[in-house]
């Protein structure tokens, strides 16, 4: 097969195989086609990643941090070499246009090892004077083995995103792809060790579930890093806090976008797409509640229909196409499956709604109007290319509404009221907001979110305090005094 990898597993700097373990067939989601066949780990090759994160961890630790930084930074460097081959396999892997994979996939991964890596040699403790003489110093130090485990709609992405803090930091990685769309990892893999990382320091096993608990349970482990939905979450969470073990959860949303009468009409329609549409609406941090003030409520939605209107769906790997399919059939029907709630809930089906006949997993982008608060379209996380426009008249009326929702990933604002604009974003419950645009994610800046769209950040600098933990050293200069 042409994707079929050398083996299913990247374990201490080489390709591993245990053919005992379940088959994980690998489906294109633009044909339907079976691409590559691997196997979910067994619990003896659990086992021997785990041992080698554990083995290589202390010499990867014990390196300077420049050098460290050195072997990330060249990593970036052949990610970017690469760039085309990288997004050719993920548009395979994932459905995702080349057009979008070629800039926000393999890029953003390099992105991240680029940024880590520039920060690895800044990593100090601090040292706190006191009176008499006395003075504390603290130490930066690694939490031993990460387990990454992985979501299926940005594999390069995500693999990066969690294993570059890691190594940063002097920590060892073993990362669990989801199942749907294991063959991006490998390569991150693979250009680690290219790169110069000892054996050991990045390893990749593939499984479903089962194998995500094995990881997140072992003694073995320090720490958990989940990019998911909520319901994984909670079971992850609870497992490593049985474990006394650190985590950070990326989770679900159901965010909020809100359009003022005031909002540049084609920021605010570019705003709403890339919100809803990119990826075939499989982001985490999509906007799919538009909150649009009734004034400009149909020219919005008139506008919106006009540029859907012009997307182009079709073979992913024509760059001319710029929509593609859903990541598998299972969650095209779940998709679909809310689509026909909304329509029986009475929401206005203003464009799309449908399956597109042929091979593939291929879907319409979708628009409902006159959504209300109450309707499950409005309250759950869709996870594909459907948005909930929603009406609404005052500003406190719409942040009240906004908030109202479990989720608190991500929430946009546009308006050409530049305090306004900051008002809104200091009332959202959210962790990661915009002024006048969305879904951007800049490794320098943090994500994440809260309430139970997760815990901690990823990326930014913020992100070294979730894979590293502080000693404090007190020294004295002076005697010891005692009441007794």
């Amino acid at each position: 097969m042409k994707f079929q990898p050398t083996a299913s597993h990247f374990i201490n700097g080489e390709y591993v195989e245990d053919t005992a373990g379940e088959q994980i067939d690998v489906i294109y989601p633009a044909t339907g086609e079976v691409i590559a066949k691997l196997h979910s780990a067994t619990p003896a090759i659990i086992d021997q990643a785990l041992n080698a994160a554990q083995a290589a961890q202390a010499e990867w630790a014990a390196m300077s941090g420049t050098e460290r930084g050195r072997v990330l930074r060249r990593a970036a460097d052949i990610m970017r070499d690469r760039n085309r081959e990288l997004s050719i396999l993920e548009t395979h892997d994932t459905g995702k246009p080349l057009q979008e994979t070629l800039v926000a996939d393999a890029t953003s991964g390099a992105d991240a090892l680029e940024y880590f890596g520039g920060l690895a040699a800044s990593l100090t403790g601090e040292h706190i004077p006191l009176g008499g003489g006395d003075f504390v110093y603290t130490i930066r130090e690694a939490l031993g083995v990460c387990v990454g485990i992985g979501a299926w709609n940005y594999p390069t992405q995500i693999a990066c995103w969690k294993g570059a803090p890691a190594l940063t930091c002097g920590n060892t990685m073993v990362f669990k792809p989801s199942e749907t769309t294991p063959l991006s990892a490998l390569k991150v893999a693979e250009i680690l060790i290219e790169a110069g990382a000892p054996k050991g320091v990045y390893n990749v096993v593939q499984g479903y579930g089962n194998v995500g608990a094995s990881l997140i349970t072992d003694d073995r482990v320090a720490k958990v890093s989940l990019t998911g939905s909520v319901p994984t979450g909670r079971k992850v969470y609870a497992a490593a806090a049985d474990g006394m073990k650190h985590v950070t959860m990326e989770l679900g949303g159901k965010s909020p976008m809100i359009v003022f009468d005031d909002a540049d009409m084609e920021n605010a329609v570019s705003g709403a797409i890339l919100g809803n549409f990119y990826s075939s609406g499989q982001v985490c941090s999509n906007g799919t509640r538009v909150f649009v003030q009734k004034g400009i409520k149909e020219a919005f939605l008139n506008r919106l229909s006009e540029r859907l209107a012009t997307a182009k769906i079709g073979d992913p790997l024509d760059e001319d196409v710029n929509f593609g399919p859903m990541v598998s059939e299972n969650q095209m029907n779940i998709a679909l499956g809310y689509i026909e709630k909304g329509k029986a809930e009475g929401a206005r089906l203003v464009f799309g709604g449908a399956r597109i006949e042929g091979d593939g997993f291929y879907m319409q982008p979708t628009v409902f109007a006159d959504v209300t608060d109450d309707m499950t379209i409005a309250r759950e996380e869709i996870f594909g290319p459907v948005m909930s426009v929603l009406d609404f008249d005052t500003e406190d009326e719409v942040l009240a509404r906004a908030n109202d929702t479990e989720f608190g990933l991500a929430a946009g604002v546009f308006t050409n009221d530049l305090t306004r604009g900051h008002r809104i974003v200091a009332g959202f419950e959210a962790g990661t907001c915009y002024i006048n645009t969305y879904n951007l994610a800049p490794v320098e800046a943090p994500f994440g979110g809260s309430k139970m769209s997760g815990v901690g950040r990823e990326n930014s600098k913020l992100a070294i305090n979730h894979f590293s933990e502080m000693k404090t050293v007190y020294v004295s200069m002076n005697d010891v005094e005692a009441p007794y």
